[in-house]
C-alpha cells in the first residue's frame, strides 16, 4: 500500500537551512550529506499522512510501517519495490521481532528499546537503512563514495557495521581518543574490512565534528574524494529515526484514539529528538518532546533561557552526549525562525565568531510550545540506574538513565499522569558495564555474538586535531583517490 500524502504527491525537494545551496532530491541529498553552503538539508515542505491512515498502523510489522512513514520523503526518486527491499533487508538483522519493543518500568512510564541491532545502539535503526540506500544509489549511478563521520561513541560502530565490506564506499570514522567507552571503541576498531578506517583524534567530539565539516567545506577535497556523510547532518540518516516514534504511538493505542505520548530523549547531537519533531510535523499526535541532557547542558540552557553559549565539554559516563554543538538544532531553528535562512546564517556566524548566541524571548517561547529540557548530573544518573534496578530488576545504560531521570522530573513538575511517557533507550547496558556495575552491583555481559570483543585485534590511526593532517590521512587511504 502506498502512503497517501495530504499535500499532494509531487516529489519533495530539499533545501539548505542557510539558503545558498541548490535544492536537491532525496537521492542527491543522500550522497551530498552536508549542504555546500555549510547548512543542513530539510524538506521544502512537510508531507503529512492522510488522517485515515494513522489508525491502520497498529499491529503492522516495523519494516512495513517504516516504508509507509518514509515513503513521502523518497517518492519520485527510488522505485517503491526497491525501497521496500532496502528497508526489509535493513531490519532483518535485528534480534527482536518487534525491532523497537516497549517495556514498562513505572506507572505510565515506558522505555523503548532501540538497541536490538548489530551494534547494540539506536543508531543501527537508521544506519542499516542508510547502508542499503548507499548501495542502491551508487550501483544505479555506477559511482563510488568516500564516507566520513564523527562519533561520540555509537554512531561510528553503527556506520561501520552498515558499510563494512561494501564495494563502492570507503568509510572513515573520527572518534575522540580516550573519550568513548571501551566497548564503543572496540566495536569500531576491531572490524576487519579493507574499506573501514578509524581515526583517533586528540580532542573532543565537537572537534571531530568540526573536522568532518571542514572536509565538506573544502570544495576541491570534497569533489576529489566524492565525500558523503553518515552523521545525522545527512537527512537520510535522521529520517528513519522518525519511524519509531510512530511505532510507539501505535503500540500505545494513540493512533486509535488514545492519549498522545510524551517522548523523553537522551540528547547529544539533537538528531534523535529532531526525528520526533519530523514525526509530529507529519501529523503524529505528540504531547511533548523532552530533551534530556547530562552535565553538558547547553541544550537545557537554550530551551530554558535562549542561552546558546558554548562551554567546556565535560567527560561523563554517558559519552555519546558529551557535546556542546548539537548540529541538528540548526534544523529546528530554521523552522522556528520562519524558515528564514538569513536569520539562521546570522546565528551560525555568531556561533563561529563569538562561541554562541542568545535567542530572543519570542523564539524561546516558540521552542517551548513543543519542547521541554532537563539536566541530569552524574550522581543522579547513578541513582536512577540503582533505583530502577532495585524496583523493577531492569538495567538502564547511563544515557537511558539520564532520559528516565529527566522524564520523572517532567512528570513530577507537570502533574500529568494521563499522557504516557516514553523514554528512548538508546544503548544496551553492556556497552557501559563499569557505570552500570557501579550503580547496580550487576555487570551486564555482552551478548554471545560479541562475547570475544575484548580479544579481537584493534586497528586505528592516531591523528592530531588538525584539518590538514586529517585530510591527508583520509586521502592516503581512500580508494577513490587512487583511481
Amino acid at each position: 500500500m502506498t502512503a497517501s500524502v495530504a499535500h499532494g504527491d509531487e516529489t519533495v525537494r530539499y533545501i539548505s537551512t542557510r539558503g545558498e545551496a541548490p535544492a536537491l532530491n532525496f537521492e542527491d541529498v543522500l550522497l551530498e550529506g552536508l549542504a555546500r553552503d555549510g547548512g543542513l538539508y530539510v524538506p521544502d515542505r512537510w508531507p503529512t499522512l492522510d488522517a485515515t491512515q494513522w489508525p491502520t498502523f497498529r499491529g503492522r510489522h516495523y519494516a512495513d510501517l517504516a516504508c509507509e512513514v518514509m515513503w513521502p520523503f523518497v517518492d519520485g526518486t527510488i522505485q517503491r519495490g526497491d525501497f521496500e527491499r532496502i528497508v526489509c533487508g535493513a531490519y532483518s538483522r535485528f534480534r527482536h521481532q518487534s525491532i523497537a519493543p516497549l517495556v514498562q518500568i513505572g506507572p505510565n512510564l515506558w522505555v523503548m528499546e532501540l538497541f536490538h541491532g548489530p551494534t547494540l545502539a539506536f543508531k543501527d535503526v537508521a544506519m542499516q537503512v542508510l547502508g542499503g540506500l548507499f548501495d542502491h544509489v551508487l550501483s544505479k549511478r555506477d559511482a563510488r563514495l568516500t564516507i566520513v563521520g564523527a562519533t561520540s561513541g555509537d554512531t561510528g560502530s553503527a556506520a561501520i557495521e552498515a558499510v563494512r565490506g561494501r564495494d563502492r564506499a570507503d568509510i572513515f570514522i573520527l572518534h575522540p581518543k580516550g573519550r568513548t567507552s571501551e566497548v564503543q571503541r572496540r566495536q569500531m576498531t576491531t572490524v576487519d574490512a579493507a574499506n573501514v578506517h578509524n581515526l583517533a583524534v586528540g580532542g573532543t567530539f565537537d572537534d571531530c565534528q568540526d573536522l568532518v565539516k571542514g572536509m565538506f567545506n573544502d570544495a576541491s577535497f570534497r569533489d576529489r574524494l566524492n565525500l558523503s556523510g553518515v552523521n545525522s547532518i545527512n537527512w537520510a540518516r535522521v529520517l528513519p529515526q522518525a519511524v519509531y516514534y510512530v511505532t510507539a504511538a501505535a503500540q500505545l493505542g494513540t493512533l486509535n484514539g488514545g492519549p498522545a505520548p510524551r517522548f523523553c530523549v537522551p540528547t547529544g547531537n539533537f538528531g534523535d529528538i529532531y526525528a520526533g519533531y519530523i514525526a509530529a510535523q507529519m501529523g503524529l499526535p505528540v504531547e511533548r518532546l523532552i530533551v534530556a541532557s547530562n552535565s553538558n547542558d547547553i541544550l537545557t540552557r537554550v530551551f530554558a533561557t535562549g542561552d546558546h553559549m558554548l562551554g567546556q565539554v565535560h567527560a561523563t559516563m554517558s559519552p555519546s552526549m558529551d557535546i556542546q554543538i548539537s548540529s541538528n538544532f540548526e534544523r529546528l531553528l530554521f523552522d522556528v525562525l520562519d524558515r528564514d535562512p538569513r536569520k539562521v546564517q546570522h546565528l551560525m556566524a555568531q556561533l563561529k565568531t563569538d562561541r554562541g548566541f542568545q535567542l530572543d524571548a519570542g523564539t524561546v517561547a516558540k521552542l517551548g510550545e513543543r519542547f521541554s529540557a532537563h539536566r541530569v548530573d552524574e550522581a543522579e544518573t547513578l541513582d536512577t540506574i540503582r533505583a530502577v534496578h532495585r524496583q523493577t530488576g531492569y538495567l538502564l545504560d547511563p544515557h537511558t538513565a539520564v532520559g528516565v531521570a529527566a522524564a520523572q522530573r517532567e512528570m513530577q513538575s507537570t502533574g500529568n499522569d494521563a499522557n504516557p511517557m516514553v523514554v528512548l533507550a538508546t544503548a544496551h547496558p553492556a556497552k557501559f558495564p563499569d557505570a552500570v556495575e557501579e550503580a547496580s552491583g550487576v555487570r551486564p555481559p555482552l551478548p554471545d555474538f560479541l562475547a570475544d570483543l575484548y580479544d579481537r585485534d584493534e586497528r586505528m590511526t592516531d591523528v592530531p586535531n588538525d584539518l590538514t593532517a586529517v585530510m591527508q590521512a583520509v586521502e592516503a587511504k581512500a580508494a577513490i583517490a587512487a583511481v
